[in-house]
C-alpha cells in the first residue's frame, strides 16, 4: 500500500454510534467514554489505511458505489483529518488536540447530514463511520461509509 497512490480522505466519526457498538459500561458516563474514545483518535491522522468495502452512503455496492475512480485498487486511503460529532452528553468530553469535534446542537444525525454536506461541496473525499442505516441514506451521494468496526478495528478496540 503506498502512501502516495493513496488519497486523502476526511473522516466524520459518529461518536455515539461508534461508543454505542462497544458494551464497556459507556452508558454510565457517556462522556467519559466520548472523551477516552477521542483521545485515541489523533493516531489516525496522517495514517494510510486500507478503506472499508466499496459501499456507498444509499447501501450500493456495486461499481456506482461511491469512491473516486482514480482510488488504488487495494482500498488504501490517507486519514488527511477527523471530525467526530458529539450528541447529548457526551458533548460535555473533553477536545484533544490534533482532530476536529462538532458538538450537534441538536441531534447528531442532522449535525452529521451538515458536517458532510459541507466537506462533500468543498470537494472533500468523505468517509462517513456510523451503521445508522437511517442516517446512510441522508449523506451526500458520493460519501463512502464504514461501520463502527473499521474504525475500532484501525483504534486497536
Amino acid at each position: 500500500m503506498s502512501e502516495a497512490s493513496a488519497p486523502p480522505v476526511v473522516v466524520v466519526v459518529d461518536v455515539a454510534n461508534v461508543m454505542g457498538s462497544r458494551p464497556d459500561g459507556w452508558w454510565r458516563d457517556r462522556a467519559g467514554a466520548a472523551t477516552r474514545l477521542l483521545e485515541r483518535m489523533p493516531r489516525l491522522v496522517g495514517r494510510t489505511v486500507v478503506g472499508p468495502a466499496r459501499e456507498a452512503a444509499d447501501g450500493r455496492t456495486d461499481g456506482s458505489a461511491g469512491g473516486h475512480a482514480d482510488e488504488p485498487a487495494d482500498g488504501a486511503l490517507t486519514i488527511a483529518r477527523v471530525v467526530a460529532v458529539l450528541e447529548g452528553q457526551a458533548k460535555a468530553a473533553a477536545e484533544p488536540a490534533g482532530i476536529e469535534v462538532v458538538r450537534a446542537p441538536a441531534d447528531g444525525d442532522a449535525a452529521i447530514v451538515d458536517v458532510a454536506a459541507g466537506l462533500a461541496s468543498a470537494g472533500e473525499r468523505l468517509l462517513v463511520v456510523t451503521a445508522d442505516r437511517g442516517l446512510r441514506a441522508r449523506l451526500p451521494r458520493d460519501a463512502r461509509v464504514a461501520g463502527p468496526g473499521w474504525v475500532n478495528d484501525l483504534l486497536g478496540r
